[in-house]
């Protein structure tokens, strides 16, 4: 199968190069981003392969209809980005890899807890600057704190678990509750009640109609003083603009966040040496007690490994059957 992939980096050449010797599928790789204007270069294949930050849009997936693209496989698990009614409509498929790291990101979780906590940001420059005072510096143990875990599929799970490991009492609320967590503690619980004992917050859950900004002005005034925030998830489930209201008041003590509601224009380039013009985001960045990290909880050799072979086995699927086990479809 002809595919062309979009929005593709070194690492994701190398690791689909790696994983496709001795297939048949022929890969093109493009670094532009997928939307209307850029699915013309698409012309001549079967199908894309497309990222987080890509639109596909009815605009853009008429543009693929139209050259002949009958498949879009997604190289991630969320599909928030696609327009699944008009993918219907045009008789396009969407594929995507419904697990890939889960205890990457979890971990990753884990990693931007304990850098807020602890202020590892803080203190790698001041040891740099031969500063070795501890002013500034005082954390908790996390030890008997109370965490709450919003979402617990793959990823959701494994963070109950690390976190049980650290001596946490951890509440969860899911639509779906998973009886092997309660069998090890995990309490299940409503989405208010979590917001008012939790010390720790921690997303987990797909973005939708249902969960876009979840944590918005309301739920932060039900959350603990000083509250620890961390997103790992996907950026529309916070409000921005109200977390940096309640940042500013101390209301959230703590925010750790490896995704943004606009990140698309920024995350996974290198922005370095231009003015950055999201003045959300940059207000962010003047906060000491937030935490950001450019979407890269996924990252790792792991990860990698399993994204090129679950997605050119979902190509293979569709081109010798038809059909794929994972199938993103409207129900």
């Amino acid at each position: 199968m002809k595919v062309v992939f979009f929005g593709a980096k070194t690492y994701d050449r190398d690791s689909f190069e790696r994983v496709n010797q001795g297939s048949d599928h022929e890969l093109t790789f493009l670094e532009a981003h997928l939307n209307q204007a850029s699915a013309a270069l698409a012309r001549g294949a079967e199908a894309v392969c497309a990222f987080v930050n890509d639109q596909l849009d009815r605009p853009c997936l008429q543009a693929l209809h139209d050259q002949g693209v009958g498949t879009v496989a997604l190289r991630c698990a969320g599909f928030n980005n696609v327009d699944l009614a008009a993918a219907q409509e045009l008789g396009i498929t969407v594929v995507r890899v419904p697990e890939y790291s889960p205890h990457g990101v979890a971990e990753h979780a884990v990693a931007l807890i304990l850098g807020l906590n602890r202020k590892i940001y803080r203190v790698y420059n001041r040891v740099r600057e031969n500063n070795f005072s501890l002013e500034g510096l005082l954390g908790f143990n996390l030890n008997t704190r109370t965490v709450g875990v919003i979402g617990t599929g793959r990823i959701g799970s494994v963070f109950c678990r690390i976190m049980q490991g650290f001596g946490c009492r951890v509440l969860a609320y899911d639509p779906t509750v998973n009886t092997g967590l309660q069998l090890c503690g995990v309490e299940y619980t409503d989405l208010a009640t979590l917001f008012r004992e939790s010390d720790i917050i921690s997303l987990h859950c797909p973005l939708n109609t249902a969960t876009h900004h979840l944590v918005n002005e309301a739920a932060i005034l039900s959350m603990k003083p000083g509250v620890m925030l961390i997103n790992t998830s996907r950026g529309g489930l916070v409000d921005t603009q109200a977390v940096i209201q309640y940042l500013k008041t101390g209301h959230i003590g703590y925010l750790g966040l490896d995704v943004y509601e606009e990140e698309a224009d920024l995350f996974f380039e290198d922005e370095s040496g231009q003015i950055l013009e999201d003045d959300q985001f940059a207000r962010l960045l003047t906060f000491p007690n937030v935490l950001i990290s450019g979407h890269q909880a996924f990252f790792t050799a792991e990860a990698l490994e399993n994204i090129a072979t679950t997605t050119l086995q979902n190509l293979t699927d569709i081109e010798q059957s038809k059909t794929c086990p994972n199938q993103v479809t409207l129900s």
